[in-house]
């Protein structure tokens, strides 16, 4: 049997969350179970990747620690990830319990977050550990809490190992009848990208995209006879503000009236701007003329028009607001 923990603190040291799981993962390991932990915010760059690590499980244990509101980034996206790329055939099989300690308030509120989550991503869930603890000697000092969290270790064991089933719900029929949404439609290029996320290649596709960036540029594709076009790449390079040597991004901003996609490649302190293809952009977006024109002559910001719906994006949505970092535009 094997079971996966999916940690998605901060990693602080006095954090009870890791107290709960640490001991679920000793009486796991004392009934002879395989236990993988990943903690989310130690792997936060390769977060679309993880739902391939649930092939290799029979449960996994979804652990939140609530310090403000709900159960916060890391699984967010974990759960995004699973919903976009995850394999939920498997999912379906597989039981999921949930560990939500809160410092503050709203554990139950994060606790029925990840429980609807997963039953909307089709799997089967199981009580798990649910409380309010500021740090983890409140739990660790108290014979009882300690026992309840063995419990729970316990009974998530004995719900895989008996292939115990559960009454289905109404979220469960909603989830069958729109598990066919989940899958992305993408062009061969995009196909190409999100391949990365599963396949061990990883060193050549890099090498591809590098290759296709350098033909772009050699290509002439600077020099547009498009007014708009050269405007923005002249707006782009007089507002862009350096961000440090450390520090690398790229975008692909698909502006549908021009029928071009508008390249931004940042690194370090150099800035290129082109119009071609990126596939491996770590923004990917579409928007029209005119929301774009607002955005470069500082009427409007990348996030605030992307928060409006007038921009569609794909990538990781905790850079967008990056973009309005880099560029600081001048209202015209």
């Amino acid at each position: 049997m094997k079971v996966n923990i999916y940690y998605g603190g901060r990693g602080i040291i006095d954090d009870p969350t890791i107290f709960v799981i640490d001991k679920m993962t000793e009486v796991l390991e004392e009934l002879r179970v395989s236990v993988n932990r990943y903690n989310l915010y130690e792997q936060k760059n390769e977060l679309t990747r993880l739902p391939g690590t649930l092939k290799e499980a029979d449960a996994a244990v979804l652990a939140a620690s609530v310090e403000w509101l709900g159960i916060g980034g890391f699984l967010h996206q974990f759960l995004d990830s699973c919903w976009l790329y995850g394999d939920k055939e498997h999912i379906s099989k597989m039981y999921m319990m949930p560990v939500v300690i809160s410092g503050t308030v709203g554990e139950r509120a994060a606790y029925d977050e990840l429980i609807r989550a997963w039953t909307l991503l089709g799997g089967v869930t199981v009580d798990g550990v649910c409380a309010y603890a500021e740090n983890r000697s409140d739990l660790e000092s108290v014979q009882d809490y300690v026992g309840y969290i063995d419990n729970s270790a316990e009974m998530l064991y004995r719900y895989v190992n008996q292939k115990r089933r559960t009454l289905p719900s109404s979220a469960g029929n909603v989830s069958a009848a729109t598990l066919h949404y989940s899958s992305i439609a993408a062009s061969p290029q995009e196909s190409e990208q999100l391949s990365a996320y599963v396949s061990d290649d990883n060193y050549v596709k890099k090498q591809k995209a590098d290759i296709e960036e350098l033909t772009n540029i050699f290509s002439g594709m600077l020099s547009g006879d498009d007014n708009d076009r050269q405007e923005y790449q002249r707006r782009l390079r007089e507002n862009f503000r350096p961000q440090g040597k450390d520090f690398s991004i790229s975008y692909a901003i698909e502006i549908e009236d021009l029928e071009k996609t508008l390249i931004i490649d940042i690194k370090s302190n150099n800035l290129n701007v082109y119009y071609g293809e990126k596939p491996d952009a770590d923004i990917t977006a579409t928007t029209n003329r005119a929301t774009f024109d607002r955005i470069v002559h500082g009427r409007s910001t990348f996030q605030g028009a992307f928060m409006l719906g007038e921009i569609r994006t794909k990538g990781n949505l905790n850079e967008i607001r990056t973009f309005d970092i880099v560029f600081r535009f001048n209202t015209i």
